[in-house]
Order: C-alpha cells, then sequence, then structure tokens
C-alpha cells in the first residue's frame, strides 16, 4: 500500500520557508532547487566536503550487518562511515577510527547521526561525550567506552552531532509500512507499537512523548482502527519489566476487545535480535495478535532520515 509522507499543503513547490527535518522531502518536490535559490540546493552544494558518521548500539554480526546495509543505501555526496558503541563490532569500528577515515576520504566537516531509537539514553550520552558536547557521563558508560577501545578523535575537522529517531516522520512511515504488512484489513484492526524503553521514570516520559507523535503520524498514514503504544523497559529490575508487560498485555487485550480482530503488534527497535526474535515472543504469548518481528532496519526510510539528519547537520556547521 502506497502512502504519502505528505500533506497537499506540505507539497508547495519551493517554499521560502522550509523546517529544517524536512529539507529531505522539498528536495523531493523541488526539482529546480538551483534555479529557484531554495536553501537545499547550497546544502546539496556542501555534501561532498561532509562526512556522515552513523552510531548504532551494536550486536552481534546479523545484527551489525542490518546497520551496515541501511547504510549503503544512504545518499548524501560525501563518505558514509559506521561505528558501534558495543560488541564485537565496537573494536573493529570505534568511533576515532571511522572519523580518521572520512577525513582521508575528504571529509572536511562530520555529521554524527545516532542509529538510537531515542535521543534519551545512556547510549545517546556517550555520543555526545564522543562529538565534545559534554565531558559528563556516568562512570557505568565510560567503561563500556573504555572496553570498547572508543575514544575521542584526534581530528580537528568540526563534528556536529543529530538528534536520535525521537519522532522523526521517516520512521512513522516505516512503522507504518511494517503494520500494513502485517493487516488483513487495517480499518478492522488494531495497532501496537512497543519499544525497548529506558530505565528512568523521566526517560521513560520523553520515550512516550515522541511515541504518542509516532503513532498520530501512523494513525495518519494508515487505516488503523486504533494505534497505541507502550514500551517494555528491558533494562529495568524484573519487576519493574513484568509490571510494564502487564500493561502492554492488558492495553492489547483492550484493543481485541475493541475490534474482535487480532491486533496488530510491531516492535519499535532498530534491528532484529533477542528482543524481537525471543522477548517480545514470550511477553506477548497468548495474546491474539498478528507479529513477524520486523524491526526498523533496513527500511529505506530509515535512510532517508539519515539523510535528513546530515542536512540538519549541515546547516548547524554553517554553509
Amino acid at each position: 500500500m502506497s502512502i504519502p509522507m505528505l500533506t497537499p499543503a506540505e507539497r508547495a513547490v519551493c517554499p521560502s520557508t522550509v523546517r529544517l527535518r524536512d529539507f529531505v522531502l522539498t528536495a523531493l518536490v523541488c526539482p529546480f532547487l538551483v534555479l529557484a535559490g531554495c536553501p537545499t540546493a547550497t546544502v546539496a552544494q556542501t555534501a561532498g566536503s561532509v562526512g556522515t558518521l552513523v552510531v548504532a548500539h551494536g550486536g552481534g554480526p546479523d545484527w551489525n550487518a542490518q546497520v551496515a546495509s541501511v547504510a549503503e543505501l544512504v545518499e548524501t555526496g560525501g563518505p558514509v562511515e559506521v561505528s558501534f558503541l558495543m560488541g564485537p563490532g565496537a573494536g573493529e569500528r570505534p568511533f576515532q577510527v571511522a572519523a580518521a577515515r572520512l577525513v582521508e576520504a575528504g571529509a572536511q566537516r562530520i555529521v554524527v547521526v545516532p542509529l538510537l531509537v531515542s535521543s534519551h539514553s545512556g547510549h545517546f550520552e556517550q555520543v555526545r561525550y564522543l562529538v565534545g558536547e559534554t565531558d559528563s557521563l556516568s562512570a557505568e558508560m565510560r567503561r563500556h567506552l573504555a572496553m570498547g577501545g572508543i575514544e575521542r578523535p584526534e581530528e580537528v575537522v568540526p563534528l556536529v552531532l543529530a538528534g536520535g529517531m525521537d519522532d522523526a516522520p521517516e520512521i512513522a512511515r516505516a512503522l507504518a509500512d511494517r503494520a500494513l504488512a502485517l493487516a488483513a484489513a487495517p480499518a478492522e484492526q488494531a495497532l501496537f507499537v512497543v519499544g525497548h524503553g529506558p530505565n528512568s521514570p523521566e526517560r521513560w516520559a520523553a520515550w512516550m512523548r515522541n511515541m504518542r507523535v509516532l503513532a498520530d503520524s501512523v494513525t495518519a498514514w494508515s487505516d488503523f482502527r486504533d494505534v497505541k503504544v507502550g514500551l517494555v523497559r528491558d533494562d529495568a529490575p524484573e519487576a519493574v519489566r513484568q509490571e510494564a508487560v502487564r500493561q502492554m498485555r492488558d492495553v492489547i487485550a483492550l484493543q481485541y476487545g475493541l475490534t474482535g480482530r487480532p491486533v496488530v503488534v510491531v516492535p519499535l527497535v532498530v534491528a532484529r535480535g533477542r528482543i524481537t526474535r525471543e522477548k517480545l515472543p514470550a511477553d506477548l504469548a497468548g495474546l491474539p495478535i498478528v507479529y513477524s518481528g520486523e524491526a526498523l532496519l533496513a527500511h529505506p526510510q530509515v535512510a532517508r532520515w539519515i539523510e535528513s539528519r546530515v542536512r540538519e547537520g549541515v546547516l548547524a556547521l554553517g554553509r
């Protein structure tokens, strides 16, 4: 099913004022950017000197391969590198080495894009530290970096940090596509989007705010009768996680009671792994659902999201 990213009002050709997050979409509907003088044209002209460093959590070989796969889809006009924060990939592709490779490839500026569901997490703080945005980092997060041999880069080229996925429309589009692929009759079914989630209540609230925006976008781009979101808080103490899972199950049961049709469940996670293959199926066992475990990667919209973040970064670095 084809789902339009833009409303009719957003399809105006070459608007004089464009939200930063929408530069990619503007480029798609403005084929004569240079002639019209749209800001995206200037961004495109400078892209060749800008390197993109995609930073992911990291996992096993299959998990890391999914990240590499989506990075190959990214088209910015400049070099693209991937690094990992944990697992075997952290030692193989540490942050400082990836940055050095970008400089060797001709990058004069680097946009760092965290391939993270949320900007409200310990791993996002690690990336902030590596970019130099903060010198404050918890002992645990510092230990994780040291274990992987990850350090701040020595290169003197400017670096800018982009945001995580948060409530980006490209991510909502990917979720909608995943859900519609499982739905027999969306207008008669409900959708539940479940994420990993943080431990702290403050970060949990920030995650939920962004997920509700994603839910509104998915609702607007699909025909689902009802869309709800939730977090299993996978790394929290067991009692906290159990309560989160119980709440999720209760909501799904209510959605089934509303529709009388199996509820479509889609995970809001970066890549397929243990949580999608083992943990969530166990959490959802016995419920009337449709679930495949497909994650965000390597949906093409994730590549479009990276490109959008790079455009924002180019503007932040200055032309």
